[in-house]
């Protein structure tokens, strides 16, 4: 195991855990409809793994300017997730959001018929 934190083999584990995590995301959403959009998950999953690889080039001895590089480059995914937070919220709040604030899916609603006729079709 301190062979594993020593290579720094441990972080690239990690981020073999958040691909899978990232990809089982994206799947779900192109088949459920639901979860994090990807643009979403790109900001989130980028800072998150800036810092992993920070972690791992300290582990393994890097030259300090890789461990600030790869800092500052979470730094800027984490902002431009913060930005593009925000500015969902503030479309939510002033009423553009491309879903209905009532819960439930109605049959009179556009897209249930649409998908309703993709089914018909495609069977």
């Amino acid at each position: 195991m301190a062979e594993l934190f020593a290579s720094g083999r441990i972080v690239d584990l990690i981020l073999g855990f958040v691909a899978l995590e990232t990809g089982a995301l994206l799947v779900w959403r192109w088949r459920r409809g639901r979860g994090p959009s990807p643009i979403a998950l790109v900001g989130t999953i980028a800072a998150g793994a800036f810092l992993m690889i920070a972690l791992r080039a300290a582990l393994t001895g890097a030259h300090w300017t890789v461990i600030a590089g790869c800092l500052a480059a979470s730094l800027v995914a984490h902002l431009a997730d913060l930005r593009f937070r925000l500015r969902e919220d503030q479309s939510r709040s002033l009423g553009r959001s491309s879903q209905s604030s009532e819960p439930g899916t109605s049959t009179e609603r556009p897209a249930f018929n649409r998908r309703q006729q993709a089914r018909m079709i495609s069977s």
